[in-house]
């Protein structure tokens, strides 16, 4: 059994009377344990929405979710869930184990275990000889790991990072990339959202790439080039979306500015 499953997912928004826009439609895909599952697409491509969905922030409007054998809207299952979202928010005037404090009082965890916990993240993102530091003074590589130490502060099994890569020179991607795969190495399953192929591409295990809320396709890398007969994973995604694109009668002028944004 699969440890995060979609049946016929769907999210359609109602923007007045007399219109609606489909953001997912009839999604369904499987993510085992373990696995770094990467999930990709170009802007309002469904991404978000299907994380949102996953983590119950939203409600779907047709189809089933089930994580650990259980809904999304399980106590269970949200305390075995660490989230990162794409531009999070933190109290800019507190430290970094503060923050982490705050964190771990909403989970209810105990003063002792916030402690240890507090001191070994700090120490897995290199943050230990910042934490004096406010947060205001961060720079955005710092914040992305605090953010990461935030999202495990509940020790889960499963990790949700939507585009946690966004704005990173190349050392920041670099340790945020090493740090995933050090994660991944301890037994966390990780669904990483982005649309930076490049570092999709060196960590994740299958992909799955969505396009105007349709999931195209689905597989591990080397199963997919060679279907798609693709040289990389930028030729593939290109190739994947042009398909669906030719297929629903895409215009070429549109498939140029997509392969322009990737």
């Amino acid at each position: 059994m699969a440890l995060i499953e979609t049946r016929e997912l769907s999210k359609v928004y109602t923007l007045s009377s007399k219109k609606s826009v489909t953001a997912l439609n009839n999604v369904t895909m499987s993510i085992e344990e373990g696995e770094i599952f990467g999930i990709l697409g170009p802007n309002g491509s469904g991404k978000t929405t299907c994380l949102k969905l996953l983590l119950g922030i939203i409600f779907p409007t047709e189809g089933e979710i089930s994580i650990m054998g259980q809904n999304q809207y399980s106590v269970v299952t949200k305390k075995n869930i660490g989230f990162l979202p794409e531009n999070p928010y933190y109290y800019d005037y507190l430290t970094g184990p503060e923050i982490l404090k705050f964190y771990g009082k909403l989970f209810d965890m105990p003063p002792g275990i916030i402690r240890e916990r507090t001191d070994s993240l700090l120490e897995l993102v290199n943050l230990n000889n910042a934490k004096n530091l406010s947060l205001k003074h961060y720079s955005k590589g710092m914040l992305e790991r605090i953010g990461l130490a935030v999202s495990l502060i509940n020790d889960p099994k499963i990790l949700i990072l939507d585009e946690p890569t966004t704005g990173l020179d190349p050392i920041g991607c670099k340790e945020t990339r090493d740090l995933l795969k050090k994660l991944h190495d301890s037994g966390k399953t990780i669904l990483l959202s982005s649309h930076f192929l490049s570092e999709v591409e060196r960590v994740c295990s299958r992909i799955v790439i969505f396009h105007k809320g349709n999931l195209l396709t689905t597989g591990t890398l080397e199963s997919l080039l060679e279907e798609y007969k693709a040289e990389n994973l930028e030729d593939l995604f290109v190739k994947a979306i042009r398909k669906f694109d030719s297929e629903t009668g895409q215009t070429e002028e549109d498939a140029i500015n997509l392969q322009s944004s990737v």
